[in-house]
C-alpha cells in the first residue's frame, strides 16, 4: 500500500508520528519523526536527501527568454502524499476522539439539567 515508503526502507508505517520537508540549496531534506518509544527520551527520526528537479522555462515568449527553475521532484511527490495518508489518518482518529468526548461531554449536561428540572417538578407536587 505504501510502496515509496516501503522502497525507503521504512516498514514500520504505523509508527511514523509527523514529518517536515525543507529546502537546501538544491536538495530537498525530508525528515520523518516516530512516535516516542516507551522509556526512551528522544523521539527517533531519519532524514533522507532528494536532488530537486531542474527545469527550463519560457519567462517572456515575445523575447523567447527561459528561466532556469527547480521543483520538487516526482519521487518525492509520491511520497509526501503516503506520509499526509499516514499522519492525516492519525490525526482523524484523534479528531474522533475529540468529538465524541465532546458529545459525551455534552450528553452528562443535558441529562444533568434534565434531572434537576424532573426534581424541581416532584418538589411542588
Amino acid at each position: 500500500m505504501y510502496d515509496h515508503l516501503k522502497s525507503m526502507g521504512i516498514i514500520a508505517i504505523e509508527n511514523i508520528d509527523r514529518y517536515s520537508l525543507r529546502s537546501e540549496a538544491e536538495y530537498d531534506i525530508l525528515k520523518i519523526y516516530y512516535k516516542k518509544e516507551k522509556g526512551s527520551l528522544f523521539a527517533r527520526s531519519e532524514k533522507f536527501k532528494y536532488p530537486r528537479q531542474k527545469k527550463t522555462v519560457l519567462v517572456d515568449s515575445g523575447t523567447h527568454k527561459y528561466k532556469d527553475v527547480t521543483e520538487i521532484s516526482p519521487i518525492l511527490r509520491h511520497v509526501v502524499d503516503e506520509l499526509d495518508r499516514v499522519t492525516k489518518h492519525d490525526k482523524e482518529i484523534i479528531d474522533h476522539k475529540k468529538k465524541i468526548l465532546q458529545d459525551l461531554k455534552h450528553l452528562e449536561k443535558v441529562v444533568s439539567n434534565k434531572i434537576t428540572e424532573i426534581e424541581e417538578q416532584l418538589k411542588h407536587l
